[in-house]
């Protein structure tokens, strides 16, 4: 779920759109209705499993973006087919893949890893108890670093002005939102999964 979600979002996230909340202007792009849930899968597998295996899950994200964006470019430049005349669609949507997978690849890596050494450091500097302070903290410093790099790499210089100081600020703040909305759900989680693994409550599966 981890990888699938971070490919779509990389899809999704060729679109950038507005919406108005009364006198609210909000700019972001597609990513980012379902890539918030990878850092709340990030914090499940930090949490239960150990920095060491949430790597792991990373770089398999990471891997398999750059597998995708190549294959995209591939498409893209082999020749035109009879019948097909959606080649600019193409390009216009898929080909903007690359650079979003460049910006989601350098911001998922970093963002993620400092999300889950956060995670990490927090359980081990005060314990297992106040899990909330973990999953909160980390996410406000990783999607921070993410969300700057993934903006800046994407969209700098495509999305005009003011409007990208909007676009990074509604991002970040939707981001970190979704992960206090959903925070009673990733308790329920981390619970399941360790049952699941026959941990008790504050263990953490061995590497």
């Amino acid at each position: 779920m981890f990888v699938a979600f971070l490919l779509i979002s990389n899809i999704a996230g060729t679109k950038v759109t507005a919406l108005d909340a009364g006198p609210i202007h909000l700019v972001f792009d597609g990513g980012a209705v379902l890539f918030p849930l990878t850092y709340v899968l990030g914090d499940v597998l930090s949490e239960v499993y150990g920095f060491a295996r949430a790597k792991r899950v990373v770089l398999m994200g990471f891997a398999a973006s750059i597998i995708a964006s190549l294959t995209f470019w591939i498409v893209q430049v082999a020749p035109v087919g009879p019948g097909y005349e959606h080649q600019a669609a193409y390009e216009a949507v898929l080909g903007f893949v690359p650079r979003i997978v460049a910006a989601s690849v350098i911001g998922y890596l970093v963002g993620q890893l400092v999300n889950a050494f956060v995670l990490v450091r927090i359980r081990q500097r005060w314990g297992a108890d106040h899990l909330w302070a973990r999953l909160i903290g980390s996410t406000l410093v990783g999607e921070g670093v993410d969300t700057a790099l993934f903006c800046t790499i994407a969209f700098l210089g495509v999305i005009p002005g003011s409007e990208f100081v909007n676009y990074v600020v509604t991002g970040y703040a939707y981001k970190v939102g979704v992960e206090v909305v959903l925070l009673p759900l990733t308790y329920r989680v981390i619970a399941w999964v360790r049952t699941r693994e026959g941990l008790g409550a504050g263990e953490v599966l061995a590497a």
